[in-house]
């Protein structure tokens, strides 16, 4: 008989919290986000509630303006190293740009991570999508968006290479005849091709769970068909039920073509929870945070959201006309996401601000714990996701409050976990340990 299908959680945290004016709240800490006891609370606390997983994301520059937010902070691997040596089960996916690294270091980085952990490392798999980027990197200007995804997937190719070039059994540690390892087990990536050259084999053996987990965030045409050839799950931003639905039902019909079935690739929403004692209680907390928004930092985000400079332009007046989406080469996806959410609803600049504050385009719902469990259900039973992106809009306390108040109430209706049945990510996600291409078949879930 086949087990309940429940959904997957993962914590998106960010410093002082999702919202733009989340540092100026009275309940965050951002004198903390350079303290590593600060974070190891956070994801024991996301483990106390037995998520699935947490996640920071990454840029290789200073995002946004200084000036106005709590920015900047730890490189995620060192920090996610130093979170596996005080949890036991939480799942650790850090992002990781393929435009501005090079694959050696990251399969050798995040082999290591998997090991150190036990098996639940994560890697959310980014091109880069600024230029402020680009000129960190001895360029003046970003590859162009096609050119981003090819490199982005012979990366991958050639990290796998690398995380296959030792077999499950190469060591032997055979003291009496003086033999570590089976050299026979050990194979070259031999890579050559139009972006990268690399011999192998790594200098860190095969990691418990094989390969880490794959997960990509793109929405666009390039990255929803990179989704479906690669990742094993998918953060994704929609604004309503209908587009959730209308996302999930288009990237699960693309995974056939690539030989996978649809349970291979979990399709998780980020959804930014408000949390009351009653409704209006969440509602006033919402404008609280709104209240509390710097407008020049709001501007300057949302410019380059729409790669368009809005710098000047009155904030209780509409958005100025826009390019195309295929003249855009920064994030495709979010462009016509917020460009559609202000055209849809009539949005000022002011309006479009506020309603980004939050989730940067991610979904916000204010509510009392009952109604945020509603939502999540709904979406999840009527075929728009697999499982969510929790952003709390602030930290420590928006986290806490899920996990103490919206969990349980998700415990009871049977959709998610009581304790963690795995031990590693893959386990916890329901996802096998992918074959080693040298030796066969991948081995089952033993969740």
């Amino acid at each position: 008989m086949t087990a309940p299908r429940t959904l997957h959680l993962n914590a998106f945290l960010m410093n002082a919290g999702h919202h733009d004016a989340a540092w100026r709240h009275p309940d965050s800490s951002p004198e903390r986000v350079t303290d590593l006891r600060y974070f190891q609370e956070l994801a024991r606390t996301a483990e106390r509630g037995r998520l699935d997983s947490i996640f920071f994301a990454d840029g290789l520059a200073l995002w946004g303006k200084a000036r106005y937010n709590a920015l900047g902070g730890f490189e995620p691997l060192t920090l996610l190293s130093a979170i596996a040596a005080v949890t036991e089960h939480i799942g650790l996916i850090a992002t990781v740009s393929t435009t501005f690294n090079e694959p050696f270091h990251t399969a050798r980085k995040f082999a290591s991570l998997d090991h150190i952990s036990g098996g639940r490392a994560g890697w959310n798999i980014v091109t880069s999508g600024t230029v402020d980027e680009a000129r960190n990197f001895n360029r003046d200007e970003h590859l162009e968006h096609r050119v981003r995804y090819e490199r982005a997937r012979e990366f991958l190719d050639v990290a796998t290479k690398l995380w296959d070039s030792w077999e499950d059994d190469a060591i032997v540690l055979d003291k009496e005849r003086g033999i570590y390892a089976d050299t026979d087990k050990l194979h070259p990536a031999a890579h050559r091709g139009e972006h990268f050259s690399v011999a192998g084999p790594l200098n860190v053996p095969r990691s418990p769970q094989g390969h880490p987990l794959l997960v990509q965030a793109g929405s666009s045409e390039d990255g929803k068909e990179f989704a479906a050839q690669y990742a094993e799950a998918v953060f994704t931003a929609q604004q309503t039920l209908a587009d959730g639905q209308t996302f999930y039902k288009d990237l699960k019909s693309r995974l056939a073509r690539y030989g996978r079935a649809e349970s291979d690739l979990l399709v998780l929403p980020g959804i930014a929870p408000v949390i009351g004692s009653t409704e209006a209680e969440a509602k006033a907390l919402e404008q609280q945070l709104t209240d509390l928004q710097v407008p020049e930092y709001g501007l300057a985000q949302l410019s380059g959201m729409l790669n368009v400079d809005l710098t000047g332009l009155p904030l209780d007046g509409p958005l100025p006309e826009l390019p195309e989406e295929r003249d855009i080469n920064g994030n495709k996806s979010r462009f016509t996401l917020v460009a559609e959410l202000a055209r849809r609803d009539g949005l000022t600049l002011r309006e479009l601000i506020a309603r980004l504050g939050a989730g940067r385009g991610h979904r916000v719902f204010a509510g009392t714990p009952e109604q945020i469990a509603d939502q999540l259900e709904q979406w999840f039973t009527q075929g728009a996701a697999d499982g969510f992106n929790i952003m709390a809009p602030v930290l420590p306390t928006g986290l806490t409050d899920f996990v103490d108040q919206v969990v349980p109430i998700l415990q009871r209706r049977g959709l998610f976990r009581t304790e963690y049945t795995g031990r590693t990510l893959r386990e916890n996600y329901g996802l096998p340990r992918p074959a080693n291409r040298h030796t066969g078949r991948p081995r089952p879930v033993t969740a």
